[in-house]
């Protein structure tokens, strides 16, 4: 039989990071934290967090804190049917992988209409590229991500939410400097241009297709959505950005596409656990209607 006050210690460490955070979380000493911690591992016979700056949970860890979370959730849709229960109400977190242009353009507006609906309810979002984001389903470390996998990880559900839609876009001065000759693999090949991340591959998808061939490209590192726009007006290079962001600049001539009419759409979709939470459904109900008022059909 689990001891959740061990699991609930556990999840918060893992949560917050810290033994130090969790305890001032859960209103106890980080001492106490550190013995739920401990007791827990000696019971099951394995290490379940590997302390560090930040914590972090082993794959048995992983398990138990997704457990732990999702009782929390349960709780939480209990004391909605049983008032009487609300004067030990407590705060539930339901953890979350997004991408971050669609946390750029939509997501924000799903996240507040669900805290209202769910207000003991907290949301802890981690931003992972939207092809890696059911990786993190697949590990235990959230319960639903939007991704851009065309199979539903093991266990989960998958709803299709639509395309965001990405243009290669630049500021008329970067393209007068280096694609007055037009968009090639050559002049591609010398012009800088804006990535995300190591796991970032629209701009390189896009090149191929504009070149008819692949094309190694210099690149700058930049690991954020309105910094990508910002850059991209700077002049320091050309990017593929989310087309609800840029869609004003366009309109005005301050940013310009590449290639006119070559827009780059991404399908996505939100992955959940099949677990019946209601507190999972509203959220899903949530990102469906404003992914809806976003993206692409």
């Amino acid at each position: 039989m689990l001891d959740y006050a061990l699991l609930e210690a556990l999840a918060a460490v893992v949560r917050e990071g810290s033994f130090e955070r969790a305890a001032r979380t859960l209103h106890v000493t980080a001492s106490a934290v550190s013995q739920r911690v401990r007791l827990l591992e000696e019971r099951l016979g394995q290490v379940l967090v590997v302390r560090g700056q930040p914590c972090s949970a082993t794959a048995a860890g992983r398990l138990l804190c997704r457990h732990a979370e999702q009782v929390a959730l349960l709780e939480g849709a209990l004391r909605a049917e049983l008032p009487a229960l609300q004067s030990d109400a407590g705060w539930a977190t339901l953890p979350v992988a997004v991408n971050a242009d669609s946390l750029a353009t939509w997501f924000v507006g799903a996240a507040a209409a669900f805290a209202q609906a769910e207000p003991r309810v907290l949301l802890d979002l981690g931003v992972d590229d939207q092809d890696h984001t059911a990786e993190r389903l697949h590990a235990g470390e959230v319960l639903a991500a939007v991704s851009a996998d065309e199979q539903p990880a093991p266990g989960c559900r998958r709803v299709p939410l639509g395309r965001l839609r990405y243009v290669a876009t630049a500021s008329p001065a970067y393209v007068a400097r280096h694609f007055a000759d037009g968009v090639d693999a050559a002049t591609l090949a010398r012009a800088p241009a804006l990535v995300f991340d190591r796991k970032d591959r629209l701009q390189q998808r896009w090149a191929q297709r504009a070149a008819g061939q692949a094309v190694e490209m210099p690149r700058h590192w930049l690991p954020s959505s309105q910094g990508f726009v910002d850059a991209t007006l700077a002049g320091l290079g050309w990017g593929m950005n989310p087309e609800p962001l840029v869609r004003a600049l366009l309109a005005a001539g301050t940013l310009v596409e590449l290639v006119p009419g070559s827009a780059l759409d991404v399908p996505l979709a939100w992955q959940h656990t099949r677990i019946a939470l209601p507190a999972l459904q509203r959220l899903t109900d949530c990102v469906v209607e404003a992914a809806r008022g976003t993206l692409e059909p």
